[in-house]
Order: structure tokens, then sequence, then C-alpha cells
């Protein structure tokens, strides 16, 4: 079990802390509260944090190559929005292509952008008591919200791609499933092909929830429940497991100005009292020894009037 530095980044806590994503250009990183309905943004040089209300959960956000600063692109409950995030604390949010789920009660969640700008989503049910699998995942481009790519997931998550673009991985962190696969991939098409498992979860602790890819195309995933993020080769060997000061890691991003901070969010557990809150629902900086990749902008707005 490796222990290394770790630094609580902010004194605030969330309940769904989500998809910490590090802009380059704005030296900040950015993560959501799905369930808090909240954008955070902080920035490193000054150390202060921001925090920005929506009016529906967010799952996932992505940077793009809008020159305004703090414009994002969200996967929401409805659909996806581009989301520029105001110096007073507003929100404009533009809908850029709705979505028919297969049921009630959905919305996205995780997602990330790939090299060459799309924005690869997917969905859940949100009653997990269910265990329904109706969840999928979409791909964001000029053309407009695909058809689902991936169908039957129940609570999809740990998703990223190799640093060459040939390989995709995606998680099922449901407690009935707790798989991750790896999927070729052509970069350029995006097109999936030849799933295959990469890790049975079921046999390590915790569940398969966020994840990153580092420049040497190590998978690194939040082992929730667990109070743990693995570390596995590019083969699905596990390296090594980096313990969390709380039970329930959402999901990591490498950044910092040399992209060799690991950033961790995580979850306040259910029954929580707000006075027994501690560092749950915190974000973490780690040392893990590792350097992560620049985090991919949206950038496929063509095809949108707004541009």
């Amino acid at each position: 079990m490796a222990k290394q530095s770790i630094r609580i980044l902010t004194s605030s806590r969330d309940r769904v802390g989500e998809c910490p994503v590090w802009s380059v250009t704005e030296q900040a990183l950015y993560w959501v509260d799905i369930e808090g309905c909240r954008i955070h943004r902080f920035d490193w040089a000054s150390e202060t944090q921001q925090t920005w209300y929506t009016s529906e959960r967010v799952g996932c956000v992505a940077l793009t190559d809008r020159r305004e600063p703090r414009t994002l692109v969200a996967a929401m409950e409805t659909g996806i929005f581009l989301l520029k995030l105001g110096e007073s604390l507003d929100v404009d949010a533009t809908l850029l292509a709705g979505v028919k789920h297969p049921t009630p009660n959905m919305r996205f969640n995780d997602g990330r952008c790939d090299a060459q700008g799309r924005f690869w989503v997917s969905s859940l049910c949100m009653d997990m008591s269910l265990a329904a699998p109706v969840g999928a995942v979409y791909c964001f481009d000029e053309a407009g919200l695909s058809e689902p790519q991936i169908t039957g997931l129940v609570t999809p998550n740990g998703m990223g791609f190799s640093p060459d673009g040939g390989a995709y991985y995606l998680s099922d962190s449901h407690p009935t499933v707790q798989k991750i696969w790896v999927w070729d991939r052509d970069a350029q098409t995006g097109v999936l092909s030849q799933q295959r498992l990469f890790v049975d979860m079921l046999v390590l602790p915790g569940r398969p929830d966020g994840a990153a890819v580092d420049v040497d195309g190590c998978y690194w995933i939040c082992a929730n429940d667990a109070g743990l993020v693995h570390q596995f080769s590019a083969q699905g060997k596990l390296l090594k497991s980096v313990s969390v000061p709380v039970s329930k890691p959402a999901m990591c991003a490498f950044g910092g100005p040399n992209l060799d901070v690991l950033f961790v969010t995580t979850i306040l557990p259910a029954g929580v009292l707000p006075e027994q809150t501690g560092l749950n629902g915190a974000v973490f900086a780690i040392d893990v020894g590792a350097r992560g990749q620049p985090e991919p902008v949206f950038s496929c707005f063509s095809s949108f009037s707004l541009c």
C-alpha cells in the first residue's frame, strides 16, 4: 500500500464530487458536485475557489477551444450544454444537443474529450437500487449527439484514452458489475472494436469509479468504498494502490503546473451528518510519482450557430 504526500485542496465539501479537469491554459482545476448542482474552479496561483450553481445535475464537463475564459461543455440531465461561467457567479447555459433517454429518471454521468476534440459521455439511471442496465455511451461532435455507441451499462465510469488514442477504457462501478473493459479504437474516426475485459474489480478492494491515464499509458482508477486509487499497467497488471483518507474517492485527474499532481474528488457517504463530514467530499492533491497528459478540449463547434 503506497502512501504519498496528500494535500487537502479546498475547505468546501461536495455531496458527489466528480470530473476533475485541469486547464493548462488557465492553470486551474474544474470539478463538479453532481448532487449539489455545482461547478467549482480552483485557481492554482491564488489558491482561490469559485463556485457556480446550475439548474440541473452536471455529470461531467470538458474544456473548450473558445477564447472566452471559464467556458465549458457539460453533460447534464437533459442534454449537452455550453456553459459560460460568469465573474458574478452566474451561468449562461446554451443547449447544444438534447437527449432521449430510454427511461425516466436518467442523467449523464462520466465523460471526457478525446484528442480529436470529441466529447464522449455516458448515461445512467439515477436510482441505483434498480441496477437497471439502461446506461449508454454517446459521442458528441460536429454532427451532434450520436446514437449509443455502447449499451447495457448500469453505472458507467472510468472513461479514458491511451496516450496514442488507440485504446478506450470504461468501467461499470455498480456493485453487481465492477468491471473495467478496454476497446481497440481508431483514433481518427473514433470507431470502437474488440471489447475485452481489462480488470475484474470483484477480486480487488473497491468499486471502479472515475479514472485517468498517465503519459506512460498507466491507468489510474478510484476504488470507491476502499479509500484507494489503483494504478494498472497498460496490460491490466496492478502496479500499486495509493491510500486516500476517506472511503469514497470518486474520480482522479492529473494536473498542476508540471502535470504531476493527481487530483482526487470524493463523495460524502450516505447517512453522514453535517457535523461528521470530516474530509469526506474534499478534493485531494497527491504526489504519486507520475505525470499526466494535457486534457484535450472540445473543438467540434463548426455546425453550431453560436460560433
